[in-house]
């Protein structure tokens, strides 16, 4: 499970790479009706770039909150029942789930983090590895299929979730490059790249989310899948032997805090992990500010098709704030998140800023250090849809998956 199945797709040869709301409730519409046995008999097949219809393609929408999991899920139930739609439903459901995972493990991020600096500086020192990892990210690999996803993946910032599982398969196992790179090289270049969902898969490819338990890419498999366009016979390592890493990783639940706003003047500030401020509006914020520079991904560059995503995400969403909110709404591309805050609160004289609660990764890190850096208060408002589903990930997937059912009448969704 590479990320999610719900890859960016288009009814047409091009995929539509719009990063506005609107667009995604539009491709929500033109994939409702193959939610059911048709996504469960077709989804794994991946035919080329411009040719993934079998999959649902709204995950830069969910990875930015331009489309909510709830709004997917509903739209979703009202053309099918549950059992029909159960395998597409439960691809909706990973992705909290991961999410969930790694905030009960906030170390393995760190971890992640910590080795991905050491395996870069270690690509200055080792020219074999240095030679091989470039090898890999520039598409020379001689493994034609291979070579085909990573030119897809930079070109477009896509590939099928299948072709996410060879890709990692392939790059730990027949390349024998560190896991922690190839994550990296995937979370730069995705449009839907998320600390989460990205981490967790790239652990379960190679043994370390469920433990022992390996993905291995096999010719026969992606000769398949693929309608016969690729055949890697020969080329592919044999074995899947899973990694290990055996550092401590307490478990701590996630904390959802209530807010007390009665009485207080506050800000409300919305970043690329939330596209969809409209549903704080209940709290009447005095001023909204829409922070669009994206943030770093890594110590290495960003790719450009993810790069602009983001921030044009944002922008969107700060013009449908203006209609949402009757209170001034800011703009701010810069990169200085700090004087950001810390004018903008003075401006509108704020005792308190409020955002949407912040899962873990740069977003997190880099907002939550600004405004601490600017001495204001942030409060963090978590979704009922992360209050729900984040608990239920403290172990595997099956955890979660059981209470689904549960999950969607909680929500009035079902």
């Amino acid at each position: 499970m590479i990320q999610s199945t719900l890859d960016l797709i288009s009814d047409d040869a091009s995929p539509r790479w719009s990063p506005t709301r609107a667009d995604g409730l539009k491709q929500l519409e033109r994939f409702q009706g193959n939610a059911g046995s048709t996504y469960a008999r077709q989804r794994n097949f991946d035919f080329g770039t411009g040719k993934h219809s079998k999959v649902s393609g709204l995950s830069p929408w969910l990875r930015h909150r331009l489309v909510l999991e709830e709004e997917v899920l509903s739209t979703v139930l009202r053309s099918h029942d549950f059992l029909s739609a159960e395998k597409f439903i439960q691809e909706v459901f990973w992705r909290g789930y991961f999410k969930g995972w790694l905030e009960h493990r906030s170390e393995v991020w760190r971890y992640y983090k910590q080795d991905l600096v050491t395996l870069i500086d270690e690509l200055e020192k080792n020219a074999g590895l240095a030679r091989a990892y470039d090898d890999a990210v520039s598409a020379r690999t001689g493994i034609e299929c291979f070579d085909v996803w990573a030119r897809e993946l930079i070109d477009t910032g896509y590939l099928h979730n299948h072709a996410r599982m060879w890709f990692a398969s392939i790059w730990i196992f027949t390349l024998k490059l560190p896991w922690q790179l190839g994550a990296d090289f995937f979370y730069r270049h995705l449009l839907d790249g998320d600390p989460a969902s990205n981490t967790c898969s790239w652990r379960w490819v190679g043994g370390l989310h469920t433990i022992g338990k390996t993905y291995l890419a096999r010719a026969s498999n992606i000769e398949k899948f693929t309608g016969g366009r690729f055949n890697p016979s020969g080329a592919l390592a044999a074995t899947a032997p899973a990694l290990e890493d055996h550092r401590p990783v307490a478990i701590k639940p996630p904390v959802f805090s209530e807010a007390e706003l009665h009485g207080r003047r506050f800000g409300l500030i919305v970043t690329e992990e939330d596209c969809q401020p409209e549903w704080l509006s209940y709290t009447q914020p005095a001023a909204v500010l829409a922070l669009s520079a994206s943030t770093a991904r890594s110590v290495l560059a960003t790719g450009k098709v993810a790069d602009g995503f983001a921030p044009a995400a944002v922008s969107e969403a700060a013009e449908r704030a203006e209609a949402a909110f009757v209170c001034p709404v800011t703009l701010n591309a810069t990169l200085d998140w700090q004087n950001a805050i810390a004018d903008w609160a003075g401006e509108n004289a704020l005792e308190a800023v409020l955002t949407t609660r912040l899962p873990l990764g740069p977003v997190q890190k880099r907002l939550r250090k600004a405004c601490r850096e600017a001495d204001i208060e942030l409060i963090e408002i978590a979704r009922p849809y992360d209050q729900a589903v984040w608990p239920h990930a403290k172990k595997g997937f099956f955890g979660l998956k059981k209470k689904i059912p549960a999950i969607l009448q909680m929500l009035d969704l079902a």
